[in-house]
């Protein structure tokens, strides 16, 4: 079947060499001969790759096995370009070149200059020489591509920029309703409620027929709900391992699993949570047709409460027998009219209604080449709601793709248009998420870091990488190759998906040989590396309790992602780690952290990480990690580095400010750092610093970076900063004249923790001073005061937060003022936890500006208010003022509080 189609990997390291060769590689005498005629050589074939992946698409293999050598080829041709331009940063950060511009702009002039003396010979030779090789290559290649009469276009036009668009909320469904209430009926009936038996129901259909969304839609139902004491949801997907399944149950349970590994205590766990309830089990995708593995499941759930039921969806009619389902409910197509209906939604979505008057004619024609599919009707409804005219829509009506029937039947027909559809890069990053399990939970953020590892955004270097990936993600999503949204609290930012299983199958049928998805269990054979798989270039391991880590996977030079799941609490051993540090040397992403979050994976990173000189990605979230070696200051590329959670890490490199492309400094929950490095300052391209310890005063000084004046030139800040340690800052006048945060303007939740690690003590006063020169860019959203020792609260600045809609005050113990909050337009969420305060309340709303008798409005869009822990709290001097959009209000703990105002009594109230 992957024989009908071109590997869609190619055309973008094609583009990418071609780019890389013109920006980065300016060399002098023979060097510079080579380069013209590799540069050459790619031009010429990438304008014939149209017709070539075309004629593929027809079957034709000898084309595909020619693709396939210039795919290789062009990757090689990557990794020489890059180790080409990783040796210039190189010189340029050892040779501590303080003036000079980017290396692509410095190669000649490096070259010449003497102070590198025999060093840049030796580079210049060895990169000479392996490009040589390359064209050889490239030679060979360019000679067949004649013997093929490829059709050669004139121009390869750029793709056009993306533009963020809306996304369409799927809240309403169509049809199915006879199955709905079916299964209702099902699901509700009590007339066995006698016999000691567990009734299993079944949902059977092909891919994308809709089983899921219809068990969803009844899981969620209102009576379903009400008639059920518990309810879980089990996506069980391609493989039914036990240990696994029992697991989600229990979490889904919320019972405490104990640590528990063996399939026996999970049973008994989940018979003892499930007595005298009455439950819903949904198993979610059911492939296995081994009963063992089922019955010693069945047995033990039959210890629910009589009506308990369990209910499956499967493709295969098979499954649902072997585990006692009776009469199955079978899911047909869609009948015609709803399939419009579907499809009219997403197509017709903002258009005016004479449009869609014109359109609909062809759009029933395209619906009926759906045959009934709703995710193919949904599919091609996104795709077709971004074509404006009837040319456009004819185009994908009279497309090829319908015919080709070996695409599963015509079900990937429609996801190969919307495909066909998208420009380069973004093909490439909905690729990339084959490397995935099915049903994984895709986080955004961590997407785009990764797609930015592998160069998929380009080279616009007006845009930020990261504003180019949310762009392609908000495409793709649009398009619906991503479902299941979560959002954000405020319900307006994506921050998470998942692919529908058929999309996964998609993704990974184009992609057969580039992606490596392997699950091992305790007794798998060792993994074997073989022609189907030797040149993977990304790989995903999952390893189950008691399973062996695979070290063939190092013998794969090729790979350029590897993501390790683990499922035990093994540790990795050295000869595992001195292989997957130092033999793996083409690697752009490694990620130890991606499935389970096992706490002592590793506790040292050995120094021949300095091998892997692409790597781009390095996430080690939840290690127990104690030092990181100097070696990694050497990873020049690395553009995201993921400590968060490394609680033993007691230190960072002291060569950090080497890592001048370091863009991603994720270091949350690391209680154990207590300064940052020197250096630190020269990381001007970071985005992201989850937090900044100042603790110049410390024991370790000589480390430290000197104050916080190293925060200044960070100035491309966003998202999320703790800055803790204030307490330690000895130069308030220093602080105020470089206005450190003021000029963040994408920094929306700042923390100011006043708390100390170092030697010394400032007077309670000094806070008051520093925290009103720590005044942040008028675009912050969230806002942090912790461990603050003044007795007023009453700084300037926080009245110039327009944008603010959160703050929480905490362990401010000898704080007695504070500004007149009430008049911050935008909060909607307040929180003072252990302030002295006698008359608190009146302090936040009131500055004095008004009589006893006027009725004022504050806090006009506050929603949520909450007091913890404040003792000294008397009175709430509630006066006339009004909280109009107040809904939630929590008091615990302020055991002084004599009463609260009238119309207030209706919120919450816990010991007081």
């Amino acid at each position: 079947m992957a024989g009908a189609i071109v590997n869609p990997a190619l055309g973008q390291p094609i583009q990418f060499s071609a780019e890389k060769i013109k920006e980065e590689v300016r060399l002098v005498g023979n060097v510079k001969k080579e380069v013209k005629q590799l540069q050459s050589n790619l031009e010429a074939i990438q304008a014939v790759l149209p017709d070539a992946e075309e004629r593929q698409m027809k079957g034709d293999r000898a084309v595909r096995r020619w693709l396939d050598q210039l795919k290789d080829t062009s990757y090689d041709m990557e990794d020489v370009l890059d180790e080409w331009n990783t040796e210039i940063t190189k010189l340029q950060v050892e040779g501590d070149l303080e003036d000079a511009p980017a290396p692509m702009l410095k190669v000649l002039s490096l070259f010449l200059c003497s102070c590198f003396g025999i060093k840049q010979v030796v580079l210049r030779r060895d990169i000479a020489q392996k490009i040589k090789e390359l064209n050889e290559k490239l030679d060979i290649i360019a000679r067949e591509r004649d013997a093929y009469n490829f059709k050669e276009m004139k121009s390869i036009e750029a793709p056009e920029r993306v533009r963020t668009t809306s996304l369409v909320d799927m809240t309403e469904i169509y049809g199915r309703e006879s199955e709905k209430n079916f299964l209702m009926s099902k699901l509700l009936d009590e007339r066995n409620e006698k016999q000691r038996n567990l009734p299993v129901i079944s949902l059977v259909g092909m891919g994308g027929i809709g089983k899921t969304t219809l068990a969803q839609l009844v899981y969620n139902n209102n009576k379903v709900m009400s008639h059920f004491d518990t309810k879980i949801w089990v996506c069980v997907s391609d493989s039914f391992i036990e240990v696994r399944v029992a697991k989600a149950i229990i979490e889904g349970l919320e019972c405490p699993t104990n640590d528990f590994v063996e399939l026996e205590s999970l049973l008994k766990c989940i018979r003892q949570s499930i007595t005298g309830k009455k439950f819903l089990l949904v198993l979610d995708d059911m492939w296995s047709e081994d009963y063992n593995k089922w019955e010693s499941f069945y047995h033990c759930l039959k210890n629910g409460f009589y009506g308990s039921k369990v209910l499956i969806t499967t493709r295969n009619e098979r499954v649902a027998l072997i585990m006692g389902s009776v009469a199955p409910i079978i899911m047909e197509q869609l009948a015609q009219e709803e399939c419009w209906l579907l499809f009219s939604q997403l197509a017709f979505f903002g258009r005016p209604p004479k449009q869609c008057e014109k359109l609909e004619q062809i759009g029933r024609e395209i619906v009926a080449k759906c045959k009934g599919l709703p995710l193919a009707a949904k599919t091609i409804g996104s795709l077709l709601r971004f074509k404006k005219t009837r040319d456009e829509w004819q185009r994908i009506l009279d497309s090829e793709i319908w015919k080709l029937e070996e695409i599963e039947k015509g079900l990937l027909s429609p996801l190969m248009l919307s495909y066909n559809d998208l420009s380069s890069g973004i093909r490439q990053c909905f690729l990339y998420c084959a490397i995935f399990s099915k049903d994984h939970n895709l986080k955004k953020y961590h997407l785009i870091k990764l797609w930015m590892t592998q160069g998929y955004f380009g080279f616009d270097n007006d845009t930020e990488m990261e504003v180019i990936g949310q762009e392609y993600f908000d495409h793709l999503a649009s398009r619906s190759f991503f479902q299941e949204f979560q959002k954000d609290d405020d319900d307006e930012n994506i921050i998470s998906c998942k692919m529908h299983d058929i999309v996964h199958d998609f993704a990974q049928f184009l992609t057969k040989s580039e992606y490596l998805t392997v699950e091992i269990n305790e007794g798998s054979e060792e993994l074997v590396i073989n022609t189907s798989n030797e040149k993977a270039r990304h790989s995903m391991l999952t390893l189950h309790v008691g399973a062996t880590f695979p070290i063939s996977i190092c013998s794969i030079k090729s790979l350029r992602s590897l993501f390790i799941g683990y499922e035990s609490y093994d540790q990795l051993s050295n000869d595992v780690l001195l292989n997957l540090f130092g033999e793996l040397t083409c690697l752009r992403a490694l990620d130890i952290s991606v499935r389970f979050r096992a706490s002592n994976l590793i506790t040292t990173v050995p120094k021949e990480v300095k091998k892997l000189i692409h790597l781009k990605y390095l996430n080690l979230s939840y290690q127990d990690v104690e030092k990181l070696p100097e070696t990694l200051c050497e990873l020049y590329n690395l553009q995201t580095l993921d400590i968060s959670w490394c609680r033993k890490l007691k230190e960072l490199p002291q060569g950090m400010g080497k890592l001048i492309n370091l863009r991603h400094l994720i270091n949350l929950a690391t209680n154990s750092l207590s300064y940052m490095p020197k250096g630190i300052e020269k990381l001007t391209c970071l985005r992201t610093l989850s937090k900044f310890i100042e603790n110049s005063s410390s024991s370790d000084g000589s480390k430290a970076c000197s104050t916080l004046a190293c925060l200044k030139d960070l100035k491309h800040l966003r998202g999320t900063l703790e800055i803790s340690g204030l307490r330690n800052v000895t130069n308030t006048s220093e602080v105020k004249r470089l206005q450190i945060l003021s000029n963040k303007k994408n920094l929306f939740y700042l923390t100011l923790s006043f708390d100390k690690d170092g030697e010394g003590e400032r007077e309670n006063d000094d806070d008051e001073l520093l925290l009103e020169v720590l005044q942040p860019h008028p675009n912050l959203e969230k806002l942090d005061i912790g461990n603050y020792r003044g007795s007023t609260l009453y700084f300037d600045w926080i009245m110039s937060l327009s944008r603010l809609r959160e703050l929480f005050l905490f362990n401010c113990e000898n704080c007695k003022h504070l500004s007149p909050l009430g008049k911050l337009p935008s909060l909607k969420l307040l929180r003072i936890n252990r302030m002295s305060a006698k008359n608190l309340v009146t302090r936040i709303e009131s500055d004095g500006a008004f009589s006893s008798s006027t009725l004022v409005i504050r806090f006009p869009k506050l929603k949520v208010l909450e007091f913890d822990d404040n003792f000294e709290w008397e009175e709430w001097d509630y006066g006339n003022t009004i909280l109009p959009c107040l809904a939630y209000l929590s008091i615990n703990y302020c055991g002084k509080l004599r009463a609260l105002p009238d119309g207030l009594q209706k919120f919450i109230i816990m010991f007081c």
